[in-house]
Parts: C-alpha cells; structure tokens; sequence
C-alpha cells in the first residue's frame, strides 16, 4: 500500500517577511494589488484614498489605520488580516546542554519515573504544544500501563529494554525503537525488562 504524501515540504523556502509591521503591510498590499491587475491610481479611485497615500502606505512610510485596512480589504476583496501575511513575528528556540533541563513530575508521574524537561515553548504562532521528556527508569521505578492526556506522543527508545502497552497492544521497546501513537489511550511501561532504561518522550497538543 503507498504511504500518503506528507503535507509539508521541509526545504521551501518561504516568501520574504519583515520585522517592520508599516513593511510587511505595504509589500503584501503591492503584491495583491498587482494580482488584480490595479494600478496605484486604479485602487485610489477604487477606495478613496489618495495615491499620494497609497503610495506611502506601499512604501511602508506610514502606519495605515484600521479604518484605511477595512477600506482597502473590502475594495480588493481580501480579509484585513491578508495584509499583515509577510510580518515576521518572533520565533523562539530554546537550546539544552547535555546533562541540562528540568527535572519534573508531571501530572500523573509514578514513583522511580525521572522526567527532565529538555525545553519548553508557551504561546507560539502553531498553536500547538510540545513537551520534550527524557524518561529514566531504575530498580525504584514502578509500572504503570494507564498514562492518559490529550494530543499525541512519541517515544524513542534509548538505553534498556522495556514492554510498552498502549490501548490493547504491548510493543517491545529496545535501544533504536520508536513508538508513535495516540495518547488518549492508556499507555504506558507494562514490563522492566532491562533497567536502567531510557527514552525520549515528546508530546504534541494543541494549545488552549
């Protein structure tokens, strides 16, 4: 059976943005102007507005009011948040040394589960959360096959051997192993087969 293509194309590139809000307003209003077919003067009697203005506003020489956005989205035909595409918001990463993060107890963490946190993003422009985990499991580690949250997890095996449940399916985890799976049903280590164990965990979900 083919495998589904994957929706995103790591390597393009994507179109130019600026950090100057009056910019990135005029370049996108240039560029859907043109994709009309209008010239300066075409759009001036389109709105209202002059062209000495739309002018200045293409230029990114003046920050255009919210009544000036409105006029000119319902005269080109486009919503008032088409003109702020090519604004580049802040983009946060978050870099962890070896032997770094933050040890935690999650909601739900057993007893002998060590969880670091290897970085953390709050608010972003994906809407989505991840929570990276590296999970230790010793001789005081307990099983506990019925970890149930939202979103969707990953685990990549790294060091030990463990049987992993998830719904009704045990999965035997060994060094090199991957397990990607819906996280809304129970999961979780069933069996300690070779202690110290350890594995990557990310977790995925939306945002509130």
């Amino acid at each position: 059976m083919p495998k589904p293509p994957l929706s995103q194309d790591p390597h393009r590139l994507r179109e130019d943005r600026s950090t100057v809000l009056e910019e990135a307003i005029g370049r996108e209003l240039r560029a859907i102007r043109h994709q009309h077919g209008l010239t300066v003067a075409d759009l001036a009697q389109r709105t209202g507005l002059s062209i000495g203005m739309l002018s200045k506003i293409e230029n990114g020489n003046t920050s255009p009011s919210l009544t000036t956005l409105q006029s000119l989205s319902e005269s080109l035909g486009v919503p008032v948040t088409a003109f702020f595409r090519r604004f580049e918001t802040r983009r946060n990463a978050v870099h962890t040394r070896a032997g770094a993060g933050v040890e935690t107890d999650r909601a739900g963490t057993r007893a002998g589960h060590q969880y670091r946190l290897l970085g953390h993003i709050g608010g972003n422009a994906s809407g989505v959360m991840v929570e990276p985990y590296l999970i230790t499991l010793t001789e005081a580690s307990d099983v506990f096959p019925a970890f149930q949250h939202d979103g969707v997890e990953m685990i990549y095996m790294l060091q030990g051997a463990v049987d992993y449940r998830h719904g009704t399916a045990v999965y035997p985890l060994r060094p090199g192993d991957t397990l990607f799976f819906d996280a809304d049903a129970p999961h979780g280590p069933e069996v300690l087969v070779r202690l110290p164990a350890r594995y990557l965990s990310v977790i995925s979900y939306r945002s509130a």
